[in-house]
């Protein structure tokens, strides 16, 4: 995956300055208040950041904590995970692939084949319903 390296300044021109906060500075949005938490329109979610293909919507599922929550990646090169060891506790940190930006977190406590939790923050996110996701 070829990497998307930016300035500083760059993405923070590139960025609102929520998004800025989530993808750069590793911030998360409040629980319930995300564009896509409820959003159950089938398509592609992909990175705000630099719009690399990130999760479909037949991975997603209301896990109930305040996050779009999905149970895979698209790919898995497409995301990168990192030890957080921030607020007293051990988390996987995911992180975009190809710009390095924050996503959000993954949980062994998910549905499915993988039981994973893939609790991403909506302000790392683009949807486009299927049909424009190309």
């Amino acid at each position: 995956m070829e990497k998307k390296i930016l300035s500083d300044a760059e993405w923070k021109a590139r960025l609102t300055p929520e998004q800025y906060h989530v993808l750069r500075e590793a911030g998360t949005e409040r629980a319930f208040t995300g564009k896509y938490y409820h959003n159950e329109a089938e398509g592609r979610y992909f990175c705000a950041g630099c719009g690399a293909e990130l999760f479909d919507s037949g991975e997603k599922y209301d896990s109930g904590s305040g996050w779009p929550s999905f149970t895979a990646p698209v790919d898995g090169d497409a995301v990168v995970e990192h030890i957080d060891m921030s607020h007293g506790m051990r988390r996987v940190e995911i992180r975009c692939a190809s710009c390095e930006g924050h996503l959000g977190h993954v949980f062994p406590d998910g549905p499915g084949v993988t039981g994973l939790r893939y609790c991403m923050n909506s302000a790392s996110l683009d949807f486009k319903p299927h049909g424009e996701d190309k």
